[in-house]
Parts: C-alpha cells; structure tokens; sequence
C-alpha cells in the first residue's frame, strides 16, 4: 500500500505534512519559552513567600513552618515526635474463673456484650470469646 501525499496549489510546494511538522516545532517552541517564563515567575514568588507573610528573611519563615508543623528533620514515618503525647495503653484484663462467673450470670440476666464488657472492664471480644467457652452462643443455622 502507498502512502499519497497531496500538494497543494497556494503552499509553495510543501506538503502538508511538512507544513504541520513546521506548525508542531513552532509550538512545541512556543510551549518552551512559556514554561521558562512560568518558571522563573514561580520562583520570584517564591523567593519573595517570607515577605508577603511579614518575615525578614526566608530562614525566618522557613523555622516558623516547621514550628507550626510540629515536626523535625529527623522525625521518622510513623513514629511520634519527642513532644508528641503518647497515648496510655490500655492495661491487659487478667480473665479469672471469677470474671467468667460474673459474665454467665450477666448474660443469663439479659445484659448485653458490650454492657456486659464496660461492667467488668473487658472488652467485647473478651465478653464474646468466654460465652463461646461457656456455650452461651447461639450456633449458626
């Protein structure tokens, strides 16, 4: 299969293709030129940021934003920062004979799991894993 190009009367010869090459250059230079001056305007703004908020200097600003972040240069992901608050664990529940006793006679008297949890100070799945042991669960149909 060939490929016809056609020529125009009034373009001096070229074809249209070449004509659209040239068209592409043109704005790919264009494209250029706008991304240097967009460029450059980006960083007189930012290098005039510390004065519209009313600092000397940008090392002013600079420390001013990490204070309000609260973080530092050598904080890690994931882990509090020395200032941070840490937040208290919960102490583990020790579950004796007697806390399964007091959970049976709970759930006989129409409390339920999470009433039964806040009342003894054990968690939900805690209530719901001694009523399984106690065969106080309903089976599934």
């Amino acid at each position: 299969m060939k490929l016809a190009i056609s020529r125009r009367q009034g373009d001096g010869g070229r074809t249209m293709v070449t004509k659209q090459i040239k068209e592409l250059e043109a704005t790919k230079a264009k494209i250029a030129t706008l991304e240097k001056s967009i460029a450059k305007r980006l960083h007189r703004e930012l290098a005039s940021l510390h004065k519209t908020y009313g600092y000397k200097s940008l090392k002013d600003f600079v420390k001013a934003l990490k204070a309000s972040s609260g973080s530092s240069r050598t904080a890690r992901r994931g882990k509090p920062s020395k200032g941070a608050a840490k937040a208290k664990r919960r102490k583990r529940a020790i579950i004796t004979d007697d806390t399964r006793a007091s959970v049976k006679k709970l759930v006989e008297s129409g409390k339920t799991g999470s009433q039964i949890g806040k009342a003894l100070g054990i968690s939900l799945p805690s209530v719901q894993n001694i009523k399984k042991a106690l065969g106080l669960v309903k089976p599934r149909a």
